[in-house]
């Protein structure tokens, strides 16, 4: 732990060193890549390589007299833990907490230099960063990558071979997407797109790829117009099958770094998502076009899932939760024979029992299995050099995922180990309390996503408890498991674009957190769907996808209204008939036990 210190005091050092050298007072290093990515290929991990902090969310500042270190609720507990020792103040993301920016606009003098790297920062982000420097007379320096001049063994660019999503679960042709997206940039009165988001990109082509861990992406930007398109990507990653294919639709090949010389080249309007676009893909544009910013066409379209991609999901879903059967029948016999069992051996079991199943191909993240207060860390990662044994009595939260060619998986249930507490019990149910409101709720077709958020929420305030992240994200389709646009969150902004649409795939997940205690997640996903029409409209529900038991023995009945009661019956049952011919022997008797009523 010592040396692992010592490394990152020895980073931070390096880059004051490099800030010294290049006359700059402070380096900006965010957790990002071209495509501004949540997970990143490891050339990008540069902010985790400096600081040690491993999470997905951070803005690392440097200076020579102070480093922080940035993030949001998720790592309010993993961050101060990872950075302890290694000099860099934690700072919490939080309304009413000074941001980053604030704290380099209010404490550099005049005439101070801010370094970043373009090619990691998005356009909206740079416009924040240049409206809260101007006043203060504060220079942004974009055009090199500081970084560099310190990681000296930066791994390389990835290169894995990008392949076809198999034709048996694609829906809709590239010539249809394609169709779609350029409807899309006339309304909008554009000339051009520029797509740099790796999601968007692999679902309009159909094409999906292995550049970043659990995310089925290949790095990528494309450009297109009305009557051509474009995708600039390593050739060498494309065999003649799909340099062929692209081509007969219409879209030409370029190579990765050869974007730029592109940009050089648009004339007219441009549309661009300035969340997803990063600055230093832009620096060669001309002056006399005219940017239009608007969030990606392809992301509002393929958030909505065709009824063909829904089926398709369903089957995942049985096939993982088939397989969650087969790991909770085995993990559950190992505990009661007392076998040593670690946090890490979960992750392992679980790719076994899922990799049994035909489409399988990988996890969708990295597993979180935290027992008893690690359970407490939202976003826990056991490692080799911490980790827990799971023994003893305590609950164990387990959130994981995987990638089908059918479908995307994520899911989060609680497991009891030994003697849970009446405690623990209590703060479970409520969180199912929380769960099943949203699973039952019935709302208006145009609410903000926000405001749904409160229909699980509110069993909680009602208790005076609460969660510090929001209830739902969107799940792609054998796609990113985090997806937008939409999001159930009291703390997103409420958009036009993140309102709830039929067919959309998002997850259910409330959570209770006692630090040093336990940790209580709950997470289905579902498909919205439609529930009804009257004279005060359309009105809209949850359709549940996963099928894996809530382990009854951690509930208390008398807690709940038997309208809950009755959800949860009625769940069970449907978990047990989707389920009880795909499984055998023990992980049939642990279906049919774990989905008896109450």
């Amino acid at each position: 732990m010592l040396d692992s210190i010592n490394k990152h005091q020895q980073r931070i050092q390096l880059a004051r060193q490099i800030l010294a050298d290049e006359g700059v007072d402070a380096l900006i290093i965010p957790s990002a890549d071209p495509h501004m990515s949540e997970y990143l290929p490891k050339y990008w991990q540069g902010r985790a390589w400096v600081s040690g902090f491993t999470g997905s969310v951070g803005m690392l500042i440097v200076t020579q007299t102070f480093a922080g270190l940035w993030t949001d609720s998720r790592y309010w507990v993993q961050a101060p833990i990872q950075l302890a020792g290694t000099g860099i103040e934690f700072q919490k993301m939080q309304i009413g907490q000074p941001t980053f920016t604030q704290y380099l606009a209010d404490t550099l003098p005049a005439g101070s230099k801010v370094a970043i790297d373009g090619n990691v920062l998005s356009v909206n982000e740079y416009d924040n960063l240049k409206t809260a420097f101007l006043d203060k007379d504060i220079q942004l320096v974009t055009e090199s990558d500081l970084l560099s001049k310190i990681w000296t063994d930066r791994p390389q660019l990835p290169d894995a071979a990008i392949y076809e999503h198999p034709a048996e679960f694609v829906d809709t042709t590239v010539a249809e997407k394609l169709a779609q997206v350029r409807a899309q940039i006339q309304q909008k009165q554009a000339d051009v797109h520029l797509i740099s988001s790796l999601d968007d990109i692999a679902w309009l082509l159909n094409l999906r790829g292995s550049d970043v861990e659990f995310n089925p992406v290949f790095l990528s930007h494309l450009l297109l117009d009305d009557t051509k398109a474009t995708l600039f990507v390593d050739i060498n990653k494309l065999d003649d099958k799909i340099r062929t294919s692209l081509e007969s639709m219409g879209v030409q090949v370029a190579e990765y770094q050869a974007i730029g010389d592109a940009i050089a080249q648009v004339s007219g309007k441009l549309l661009i998502d300035p969340s997803r676009v990063a600055i230093g893909t832009l620096k060669q544009l001309s002056s006399s076009v005219e940017l239009i910013r608007a969030m990606n066409p392809s992301t509002v379209i393929k958030a909505i899932k065709s009824e063909a991609d829904i089926e398709h999901i369903r089957e995942a879903m049985r096939q993982d939760g088939a397989a969650l059967c087969e790991f909770f029948a085995e993990f559950e016999a190992k505990t009661s024979l007392g076998e040593r069992i670690t946090e890490l051996d979960i992750d392992r079991m679980l790719i076994e029992a899922r990799s049994k199943q035909k489409h399988y191909v990988s996890p969708s993240f990295d597993t979180i299995a935290g027992f008893q207060a690690n359970g407490a860390i939202v976003h826990y990662s056991a490692s080799e050099d911490n980790y827990s044994v799971i023994e003893g009595d305590g609950l164990l939260l387990i959130d994981s995922g995987a990638q089908y060619y059918n479908g995307t998986t994520d899911i989060t249930r609680m497991a009891s180990v030994g003697q849970v507490s009446d405690d623990e019990k209590r703060d479970v149910t409520y969180v199912l309390k929380a769960h099943i409101g949203l699973a039952q709720a019935q709302f208006p077709e145009g609410l903000a996503s926000s405001q749904v958020d409160a229909l699980a929420r509110i069993h909680l305030w009602r208790q005076g408890l609460d969660y510090n992240h929001g209830t739902g994200h969107g799940v792609g389709y054998f796609m990113n498991v985090h997806e937008g646009p939409q999001v159930i969150s009291v703390f997103a902004p409420t958009t036009p674009e993140r309102v709830l649409k039929r067919g959309m795939v998002t997850t259910n997940e409330p959570g209770l957190y006692r630090e040093g205690q336990w940790g209580i997640r709950l997470e289905n996903c579902a498909v919205c769907v439609e529930a009804g029409r009257s004279e005060f409209g359309t009105f809209l529900k949850f359709d549940d996808l996963t099928l894996c038991p809530f382990d009854t023995r951690l509930i208390l009945p008398n807690l709940l209204t038997e309208d809950e009661k009755f959800w949860l019956n009625h769940y069970h049952q449907r978990v047990h008939d989707e389920l009880i011919d795909r499984v055998s022997g023990a992980a049939k008797d642990w279906l049919i036990e774990r989905t008896k009523a109450i």
